[in-house]
């Protein structure tokens, strides 16, 4: 897909002294994430914004927060958002160049296969090869280091959390939660429901931007 990116119109607030959001509103879409990955991953790149204070730049589905110190120049900081807003791409196409493309190989047999089949009135091979189906792009990177949370999930798919979270989630696991799916990099507590394994080595290697295509294994 191709689409034009219509002008990115955005609004700046202070969460305390020293993080300053830009967001794009608060609807989760692919196009809206897409402009925040490019704002963010250009900021990276440039070099005006090192001087500044600024120690970390974290994205979300529809905002960019810049993390500094009290003293940063945050009306600087703002003229430079400014800019790279302004002078966004206007082709999807154009908005991920630099973003890369991870397949991970999943074995499904998730604990949970049933329960996202049964809540949507499918069957267990159709949960699988719907959820193989897609190509996700990772829209951000949370709740534990490396954790990919990715768009695109089958509307068909979508799964309420677990009432009771697990304890120990195994690392590796691929789960659904709600309309998201993800993959757990290391054993901790979770809610999702768990529909297959991959390697959880391979994660340190995705960024925001990315994109992830789940290749099915034989069980």
């Amino acid at each position: 897909m191709n689409m034009a990116a219509a002008p990115a119109q955005y609004r700046t607030y202070f969460l305390g002294d020293s993080c300053l959001c830009a967001s794009l509103g608060n609807s989760i879409e692919r196009l809206t994430a897409l402009q925040i990955l490019s704002v963010y991953r250009r900021l990276q790149a440039d070099k005006d914004l090192h001087p500044l204070g600024i120690h970390d730049l974290v994205p979300s589905y529809t905002a960019l927060a810049v993390h500094g110190e009290p003293w940063s120049d945050w009306q600087k900081i703002r003229r430079l958002l400014d800019d790279h807003f302004k002078n966004l791409p206007v082709m999807e196409s154009e908005l991920r160049q630099g973003m890369q493309r991870h397949v991970l190989p999943v074995s499904y047999q998730g604990e949970d296969l049933p329960r996202v089949a049964q809540w949507n009135g499918i069957t267990v091979p159709e949960v699988i090869e719907r959820h193989a189906a897609v190509e996700y792009m990772v829209a951000m990177i949370g709740f534990r280091p490396h954790f990919p949370y990715l768009l695109g999930l089958d509307r068909r798919l979508i799964t309420p959390r677990l009432d009771t979270p697990r304890l120990k989630v195994p690392a590796g696991a691929v789960a659904i939660g709600g309309e998201q799916t993800g993959v757990y990099p290391e054993i901790s507590p979770g809610g999702w429901n768990i529909v297959g394994l991959t390697d959880p080595r391979l994660l340190p290697a995705i960024r925001p931007g990315d994109t992830i295509v789940f290749r099915r294994q034989p069980l």
